[in-house]
């Protein structure tokens, strides 16, 4: 809402769409991005950092497993890569993307980004 410039009162009344319909089409992805989720991230995360992750929703239909090592894998589902690839990249090194592969390419190419910010 913090975006909006121009709001108005329309005089057509807003649709009435049931709670179960809405959740079927915004809950099921991650973040703020609407649309069903259509493909899981499969994410490692080291020993150090498992106990904190493990305690964070990071989305409803999550799945969290710790491994016998003491790292934590989660499995999220996603529709749009964009805020997902946020979260991964604040957990820096403590976090791999097992999978999908296009997700860790985005991944890659962002963190090459930010690398040559620094290499100037």
């Amino acid at each position: 809402m913090d975006r909006l410039s121009h709001p108005r009162v329309l005089e057509a009344p807003a649709d009435n769409v049931p709670e179960p319909e809405l959740d079927e089409h915004y809950a099921s992805g991650y973040g703020i991005f609407g649309g069903k989720a259509d493909k899981t991230a499969v994410l490692r995360f080291s020993s150090e950092r498992a106990r904190w992750v493990a305690d964070e929703e990071w989305h409803p239909a999550q799945k969290g497993t710790f491994l016998p090592d003491g790292s934590y894998e989660l499995r999220v589902p996603y529709r749009d890569f964009r805020e997902l690839v946020m979260d991964i990249l604040r957990h820096g090194p403590h976090v791999g993307l097992l999978e999908p592969e296009a997700l860790r390419e985005e991944v890659k190419l962002q963190l090459s980004q930010s690398l040559m910010r620094y290499s100037t």
